[in-house]
């Protein structure tokens, strides 16, 4: 399999964790994004959104949209799962992932910070306020979540990276790169702490990326 992605993109991001906490190897595919490698022809042929991550199968199909790959290993590969077995405590989880994945992320990502800098003009103290509000509103909720579950271990859920994690660890790197100060939820670090002892989370951050 080929994986088309980008070191600081969290979509990217959260798919590395997934591949690593399945045991699944990928040959690396960087796309600049800072270049705009990903708006020209070669890349739109691969994904027409162009957007990152692409995950290329090894039968030539294309698997695009991180949700939609990151539930097609849960269904491929089953195991160790990203989701509890309980259908209440899937839906618990779920809820969580998609507070950053629906809620948060979408509004901070590079496409709508590039239109605030380029049409609206905003700076780069006004990027980071934007930032930092919808990360704030969403790890707020997120904590007290997690505060008001009585099977939360180490984790998001339980004694065992799920869903929840994948797309936690991510937001967390962002929320440090637009200087987000994250110690208003000892929760949601003690989590990310937890994740980062695994060598899942440790290889699929950023830092440790080919193209970093």
């Amino acid at each position: 399999m080929k994986l088309y992605n980008f070191f600081r993109s969290g979509t990217s991001h959260r798919l590395r964790i997934a591949l690593n906490l399945k045991g699944l190897t990928t040959e690396y595919v960087a796309v600049d994004l800072r270049t705009e490698a990903h708006l020209k022809a070669e890349f739109k042929a691969i994904n027409p959104q162009g957007l990152v991550p692409a995950l290329a199968l090894d039968d030539g199909r294309m698997l695009i949209q991180s949700p939609a790959i990151i539930e097609w290993l849960e269904e491929r590969h089953p195991s160790p799962a990203l989701l509890p077995a309980d259908p209440e405590d899937r839906a618990r989880v779920r809820a969580l992932a998609a507070i950053v994945g629906c809620d948060i992320h979408p509004i901070n990502n590079r496409r709508i910070l590039e239109t605030l800098r380029k049409q609206f003009g905003a700076d780069e103290t006004t990027v980071n306020a934007w930032c930092a509000a919808w990360i704030g509103d969403g790890f707020d909720a997120i904590e007290a979540l997690l505060a008001a579950d009585a099977k939360r271990g180490a984790f998001c859920f339980g004694d065992a990276p799920t869903l929840a994690d994948v797309y936690l660890v991510p937001q967390v790197e962002s929320a440090r790169r637009f200087k987000v100060d994250l110690t208003r939820w000892p929760l949601i670090a003690a989590v990310d702490a937890a994740c980062g002892q695994l060598e899942a989370f440790r290889r699929a951050a950023p830092a440790a990326q080919p193209d970093a």
